[in-house]
């Protein structure tokens, strides 16, 4: 039995739910870990050819263009998987825990339906953009690639709130995500 990292947590979802919840949780995890990583050693090799050479990397802002747009929807649906977006929660914290996993499984599904919403739109634009035919000047290939990471992260993260609501139907907690249940840390962070 392998051991797993301390940022994976196993879904508690039942069934294929489950499954789909663990795959795409490996797979965000390997996106976001190679765009970071690729990005750095982009932005560092135009850095050094700039100051040892001279010379900029052409390339580098249009990679690194790509890698911010990979990395942001990418990272919206890893941010909804450990219950890590912004709350807003004064009077929701006020509710009995009955009330608030009501709240949180009606939350859930209003942003999951959103989340639907934008990537459907998104994919009407990402058309409209490859109707023109616009290329990456430097790259040179179309712009539509790569916008075709938006629609897969808003869908990534619509999917999140939908199992996120399932979990709060089947649970008597309240969570945030699959895995992470609500309530504060109650150790201080010290900035």
């Amino acid at each position: 039995m392998s051991e797993e990292s301390p940022e994976h947590q196993p879904s508690s979802l039942p069934g294929i739910l489950g499954t789909v919840d663990d795959g795409i949780a490996r797979i965000e995890a390997v996106i976001l870990a190679v765009g970071v990583l690729l990005m750095a050693v982009n932005t560092v090799a135009n850095v050094v050819g700039r100051f040892l050479f001279g010379e900029s990397l052409h390339f580098s802002e249009e990679v690194n263009r790509i890698l911010i747009i990979l990395i942001t929807f990418a990272g919206i649906g890893y941010a909804a998987r450990h219950g890590r977006h912004i709350r807003m929660s004064a009077l929701y914290d006020v509710f009995p825990t009955k009330v608030r996993r009501v709240m949180m499984v009606i939350i859930s599904f209003v942003t999951s339906a959103v989340m639907f919403f934008l990537c459907w739109y998104s994919v009407s634009y990402i058309h409209s953009v490859y109707e023109t035919g616009r290329v990456l000047p430097t790259l040179g290939f179309p712009i539509y690639l790569i916008y075709l990471w938006v629609p897969v992260g808003l869908a990534v993260t619509g999917l999140q709130y939908l199992m996120t609501a399932v979990k709060n139907i089947v649970s008597r907690d309240v969570y945030l995500s699959t895995t992470v249940l609500d309530g504060y840390d109650e150790q201080e962070t010290e900035i």
